[in-house]
């Protein structure tokens, strides 16, 4: 089955004005509606969705690595507001005007902090890790998720060198793996959609596991923002089949009540929606754009 994956079109890297580099990956044509996509956890801008889409509906797809993973520079301490600083830069050197975003996973809290902070006009969280550490969700974690989360408030940098001794590309790919219901894995072992994710978590992985333990903390911890000060539009997509127990607990339902100018979306289907429902989600989006 085609689930959208594709070689980039387009490759490159973008420095910052303190030096660094972004990489980032784009599909679709060069003067199309840009849409960044914040790739979800352990993976890098090689992975795209939609390849079947975005010629046709006209949207310029940007994959963009986050500091120390794949092809983008580290920023030991960043959060998720220096995230918005960074891609602010990106969307003015290359002239993306005024960008929508995708989140995926752990992703999602990357695409809203760019709401949050007026750098996008529109936001769609696909199968998103949601506000973990907020007191509405302290009897529904999983003990496991519970124990990340608690240690992340109690010494944010003994967590993250924690994560940083667990994450590799091998341990997180198994633990997706058995973590996932069959429909989802009948999509990530297909031999395409498989060759196409094991790169992008290998190549994440390509500095070590220093920029994955980062996203974790700030996955992990509380947001630096105020959903309910986002004022662009928000598709909140789920799958009523999906097992993560780093995504959302009451699948977004909370969040959608959150969020005052959100939508959820609750299909019959796992987690992998961003590839099994990636026309849906896209058209939802372009509908958005003023």
């Amino acid at each position: 089955m085609d689930y959208g994956v594709r070689e980039p079109a387009r490759l490159g890297e973008t420095r910052l004005p303190d030096g660094r580099v972004l990489g980032w990956a784009e599909w679709g044509p060069a003067d199309g509606a840009p849409v960044l996509l914040c790739p979800g956890a352990a993976t890098s801008r090689w992975l795209g969705f939609g390849g079947g889409v975005v010629d046709s509906a006209g949207i310029r797809l940007i994959s963009v690595d986050r500091p120390g993973l794949g092809a983008s520079d580290p920023a030991p301490g960043r959060t998720l507001a220096s995230w918005a600083t960074d891609i602010r830069h990106l969307v003015q050197e290359r002239a993306l005007r005024t960008p929508s975003a995708v989140g995926f996973s752990q992703g999602a809290p990357f695409a809203l902090a760019l709401a949050a902070d007026g750098l996008v006009n529109a936001v769609a969280v696909v199968s998103g890790s949601d506000e973990l550490a907020h007191p509405r969700f302290a009897r529904s974690l999983t003990p496991q998720v519970r124990e990340m989360v608690e240690a992340v408030a109690a010494d944010p940098g003994a967590a993250e060198a924690s994560f940083a001794g667990f994450g590799s590309a091998g341990t997180l790919w198994d633990l997706i793996i058995t973590t996932s219901p069959e429909a989802d894995r009948a999509v990530y072992t297909d031999p395409v959609f498989q060759h196409a994710f094991r790169r992008a978590m290998d190549e994440a992985f390509s500095q070590g596991p220093a920029g994955y333990a980062r996203d974790t903390v700030l996955a992990m911890g509380r947001w630096p923002f105020d959903p309910a000060g986002i004022a662009v539009p928000v598709d909140l997509w789920y799958g009523q089949r999906d097992t993560s127990p780093v995504h959302s607990p009451d699948l977004g339902e909370s969040l959608s009540r959150m969020i005052p100018t959100a939508t959820r979306h609750l299909l019959p289907a796992g987690g992998s929606l961003l590839w099994t429902h990636a026309e849906a989600v896209l058209r939802a989006l372009l509908a958005r754009l003023p």
